[in-house]
């Protein structure tokens, strides 16, 4: 475990509602765009549990066989390798799929048995079933707007969860946890903060992600240890959000008019 809690700013008793979820046993879904702090929440829930905590990263490949485990060749013997849901089930670990619907589907199926009443994982190439561990938790996240229609949760698993939305905090809130996280002066993060606003407004430029969070922390990282505001919001904000030359050009110069 880490010495310190992870920072974590509550906005609307999320905290409260996932500690009664894991009293209940209840998986847990955490909807919303990237960097508005799913990941940092379920790090500071596992911290104030004391708990394991095992994260997958899903992308379009990751299959069953990457979360249960799979036979390898280990000198002359064919040996069984737990994978990271099978560890979990055992060891009574914190489960957390970050951007689930990404899987394929055969890991839906996978968890499925684990986020009802059965609680149970089924290991098809063992010919087992294991019982999950009291302690064990199956949480997932995923960004409901991204290519919407291509990565959606069917309904059917997403009534196995109870569900929170994360949203970008407001203005204050939000200028709070850049100071907070950063220390950084909070006349800049209120600029920062800004900036980082008016682009999610700017919907004409219609880019595939608008600015996180998590970007403007990282301005304010290299803000704190001397880099010029101006280029630290150039490469940590606009630089990420696109390639296209015209529109680069367009976010330099409106954050050269807020900072």
């Amino acid at each position: 475990m880490k010495n310190s809690t992870p920072y974590y700013y509550q906005i609307d008793k999320e905290v409260d509602v996932f500690l009664q979820a894991y009293k209940n046993k209840i998986p847990f879904l955490l909807k919303g765009p990237t960097g508005t702090g799913k990941s940092r929440f379920i790090e500071h829930v596992a911290y104030q549990l004391n708990k394991k905590l095992i994260t997958i990263s899903c992308h379009e490949e990751t299959s069953s066989t990457d979360l249960i485990g799979r036979f390898i060749i280990r000198g002359s013997e064919t040996v069984w390798i737990d994978g990271p849901l099978t560890t979990a089930v055992k060891e009574g670990a914190i489960l957390y799929l970050d951007e689930v619907a990404e899987a394929r589907p055969d890991v839906i199926v996978a968890i499925h048995s684990l986020t009802d009443h059965r609680r149970e994982l089924y290991i098809d190439k063992l010919g087992t079933t294991i019982k999950a561990h009291d302690d064990f938790m199956l949480v997932a996240s995923f960004n409901p707007g991204y290519q919407k229609g291509f990565k959606e949760l069917k309904p059917s698993t997403r009534q196995r969860f109870i569900a929170i939305t994360f949203r970008y905090p407001n203005a204050n809130s939000e200028a709070e946890i850049l100071t907070k996280e950063t220390g950084v002066d909070i006349d800049t993060a209120k600029q920062l903060v800004a900036i980082g606003n008016k682009i999610r407004n700017l919907t004409e430029l219609g880019l595939t992600e608008t600015v996180s969070t998590r970007l403007l922390v990282d301005a304010s990282k290299l803000i704190c240890t001397g880099l010029p505001k101006r280029l630290s919001c150039h490469v940590a904000i606009v630089e990420p959000l696109t390639d296209e030359p015209q529109t680069i050009e367009a976010l330099k110069d409106l954050c050269n008019l807020m900072i």
